[in-house]
């Protein structure tokens, strides 16, 4: 019933959002005089704020077409070197790269929004690096009849993703950095292919805003986390996928309850953005509104998730705290920590992020006791939110500068 709501009140904004953008280019159109009478400009901006702000928005591409290095262009080769049902394996490479170049696998996190949000990490590492991604599906499009999707599936998805990128001319695997939700299971694997001598085991594993151990400075989303018995969240946000999708018939927690819940944490500062934005319209500052059209056009688009990576996710890390206690399993079998001896960490926290407190990246560093302290370092980015992080000026020009001396040191 909830996603069929959904779906009812998506065709009613859908059909209001279309009528407003019609009366938005009415009103703006300098061929008819409507625009020149009293209020028009400003209805017109009113009309297109609210035009975009129903709209429907499916998967973005990711469109990275060049990168720029010392001022000078190249072009960017996209393709997708493994297809699996649950996600593929991008690669970005730019011309003009060494053959040695380093290898980075940015794990995007699967948490209501599509890889596409790291488009601007992907395009600051393009300058140094050849980059792979985990572009997750939209849980709602994978069949049935591919099965589960959980935690430990998300762990072996990762191994054989650096499987298939294989280790580097000098021995190692490539290097990972795992933004967000994925820093728990990525650091799980990491142990894991550590302990199994693997050969693919990344040089290298950079963490960023993630929630190793999310009793330090608890936000708001971990005290819903804790609040709520598991159950809670079974009957009031799971929700099958309605017939017209290709996972008609699968348990998810939707897209669209993710994105009220983010935006619900900043209400405030949302309406501002597009207060502002009328406020840029109406004055016809078309370059500052079109940034913040960019910037939601991506935060809006969002995807499913299984329900069994969901719930599995709320019970290891937000209320039994699994990794942190030592007791994070994987098929049955306890995940050591003290495993990881070879692959090189670096944890990195916002000052101001409201999602993963500070200390809770940079409990990894701790739960390692068997990796040398000079293989490990904390950075945390002064005046940075969560998605300061990995997106914006402060990680092109202060966080990324320092990924890039840790993976030099040690990849």
């Amino acid at each position: 019933m909830l996603y069929h709501l959904h779906e009812l009140q998506r065709s009613w904004l859908s059909s209001a959002s279309t009528f407003a953008s019609i009366g938005s280019e009415m009103l703006s159109n300098p061929a008819l005089s409507m625009g020149y009478m009293g209020m028009g400009q400003m209805a017109a901006s009113a009309l297109e704020v609210f035009a975009h702000a129903t709209a429907t928005y499916g998967k973005p591409a990711w469109g990275i077409e060049h990168v720029t290095v010392d001022r000078d262009q190249f072009p960017v080769v996209e393709s997708t070197v493994l297809n699996k049902p649950f996600g593929d394996l991008k690669r970005f490479h730019r011309e003009g790269l060494p053959e040695d170049a380093p290898r980075l696998l940015v794990v995007a996190p699967m948490s209501g929004h599509h890889a596409t949000l790291l488009r601007g990490t992907v395009e600051r590492m393009l300058q140094n690096y050849v980059v792979f991604v985990t572009d997750w599906a939209d849980a709602r499009d994978v069949p049935l009849h591919e099965g589960e999707f959980d935690l430990d599936d998300y762990m072996e998805y990762v191994i054989e993703f650096l499987e298939h990128i294989g280790p580097g001319k000098n021995g190692g695997g490539a290097n990972v950095m795992a933004v967000c939700q994925p820093s728990v299971p990525v650091f799980a694997a990491t142990a894991i292919m550590n302990r199994d001598g693997n050969e693919c085991a990344p040089k290298t594993l950079t963490m960023m805003g993630g929630p190793i151990d999310t009793r330090c400075s608890p936000t708001s989303v971990n005290d819903l986390a804790m609040e709520r018995p598991i159950e809670w969240f079974r009957h009031n946000v799971i929700a099958t996928v309605p017939v017209q999708y290709r996972g008609s018939g699968r348990k998810v927690y939707p897209g669209f309850m993710q994105l009220a819940g983010f935006m619900t944490m900043n209400l405030g500062n949302h309406m501002m953005s597009h207060y502002e934005m009328f406020k840029h319209l109406n004055k016809g500052d078309d370059a500052s509104a079109q940034a913040t059209k960019d910037f939601y056009d991506e935060y809006r688009s969002v995807c499913d998730m299984t329900a069994e990576f969901y719930l599995q996710t709320v019970v290891e890390v937000f209320q039994k705290h699994s990794i942190p206690n030592g007791t994070f399993m994987h098929r049955g079998k306890r995940v050591d920590l003290g495993d990881i001896t070879e692959t090189a960490l670096l944890a990195i926290e916002g000052e101001r992020d409201d999602i993963s407190g500070l200390g809770q990246t940079r409990a990894a560093l701790e739960l390692t006791p068997n990796l040398d302290v000079s293989k490990k370092r904390y950075y945390m980015a002064e005046g940075a939110g969560h998605y300061g992080i990995f997106n914006g000026s402060k990680w092109r020009d202060r966080i990324a500068p320092v990924v890039e001396e840790f993976i030099a040191a040690h990849g």
